[in-house]
């Protein structure tokens, strides 16, 4: 069936069931996506009954990433130094020489999204430019800010996806962001918002609501007009992204796996999306299994840490490398799931609190050596059984 049919169908099929359960229609083999033009560039397939990437050399891969890669942590007065005369005050010299070798001596095989926190409760970073992700030299995602939804984000208005200036800002987000990186092999794919508020909030921003009244689904017309509004959202930025990139995978919103989750906007998505992202500091070997149950759909845990949370200013907390192992473990061992990004960071800030290295650049050593032989592990199983 034609990808456009197909879609087509899906839209009223899953519109049939709107409010009542997630709908689930891809657990056949079909590696069918949303890509017009997949070849040399990253798709999803099966292998062996469990949904993989496949590399632009027609590999299966399981992306193993690292989040939060901002170099504004070397930039602090103490360790400023380090910047300017170990890096020439180079970005570029920064992501050849210290990023890039560092995340492939410690296994990971990705950067899953580089965007940083910068204070608590604003926005993160800037994403890498294009020459940066050159520099990078390695496999990567990035998000498309098509709304600042965020529930960490207590500043920005809900956008109006019904009005024409929506449609107008998705398409500047394309040709802004797509247009550039659209012939990249580097490039995984796409991911939309960071934990999108479509029927929660949080109580910095109370304020403004979420995106859609949840007590407006307690009725049959409630749950159709959200899965209308979803649909349109989701078309959109599809169609937007199309318009610039007919080549790689769309990742979608980074749903928060513990807030609650509409049917409506998860079955919006399927016909749109290719994967089913998620962020999950809680139970994502479970939460993963579950929705890949639910829907057929392949999943990535895009974000996940086990952290201590409640720090004050000037406490500093270790990433947990057992945790890791284990989560990477049983999620490789999910056969909708195609891998894990972990919540860094790259460099620990004042604001974030954690990372892999210090701001003088000195590895947690015990935490760090734990993810590289689990990392490892994975990716000798990958290379022997295929």
């Amino acid at each position: 069936m034609p990808a456009i049919n197909r879609r087509t169908f899906l839209r009223h099929t899953l519109a049939g069931g709107t409010g009542l359960s997630f709908a689930s229609h891809l657990g056949a083999d079909s590696p069918e996506t949303t890509q017009p033009q997949p070849q040399r560039f990253f798709t999803l397939g099966k292998r062996k009954n469990h949904w993989w990437l496949i590399t632009p050399e027609g590999k299966p891969f399981f992306t193993i990433g690292l989040n939060h890669i901002d170099p504004a942590s070397l930039r602090y007065p103490e360790n400023i130094e380090i910047w300017r005369k170990k890096y020439g005050g180079s970005t570029l010299r920064w992501i050849k020489e210290s990023v890039s070798p560092n995340l492939r001596e410690w296994g990971f095989n990705t950067v899953g999204w580089v965007q940083e926190v910068t204070v608590r409760q604003w926005r993160h970073s800037r994403a890498f430019t294009v020459d940066e992700y050159q520099a990078l030299n390695m496999p990567y995602c990035h998000l498309l800010p098509f709304m600042e939804s965020h529930q960490w984000e207590q500043h920005t208005l809900h956008f109006d996806f019904r009005r024409a200036d929506w449609k107008d800002w998705c398409d500047y987000v394309a040709r802004s962001h797509c247009a550039a990186l659209s012939e990249d092999p580097n490039l995984i794919g796409y991911f939309y918002s960071d934990c999108p508020c479509w029927i929660h909030h949080r109580p910095v921003n109370e304020w403004r609501g979420p995106i859609f009244d949840p007590e407006r689904l307690k009725s049959k017309a409630g749950r159709n007009e959200l899965f209308e509004l979803a649909s349109l959202y989701y078309k959109t930025t599809h169609d937007s992204i199309r318009r610039y990139d007919k080549h790689h995978l769309l990742l979608g919103d980074r749903y928060e796996a513990n807030a609650p989750m509409a049917p409506e906007v998860v079955n919006a998505a399927l016909p749109w999306v290719d994967v089913l992202s998620f962020q999950d500091f809680r139970d994502p070997v479970r939460h993963l299994w579950e929705w890949h149950q639910k829907t057929g759909k392949p999943v990535l845990l895009a974000d996940a840490a086990r952290i201590k949370w409640q720090t004050i200013p000037g406490e500093f907390t270790p990433n947990n490398g057992t945790w890791y192992a284990e989560t990477l473990q049983e999620l490789h061992r999910n056969p909708g799931c195609i891998g894990f990004h972990l919540c860094g960071a790259y460099q620990r800030n004042k604001a974030r609190r954690y990372g892999l290295l210090d701001e003088q650049e000195t590895p947690d050593a015990e935490q760090v050596q734990r993810m590289q032989a689990a990392n490892r592990r994975i990716t000798q199983w990958m290379e022997n059984e295929f």
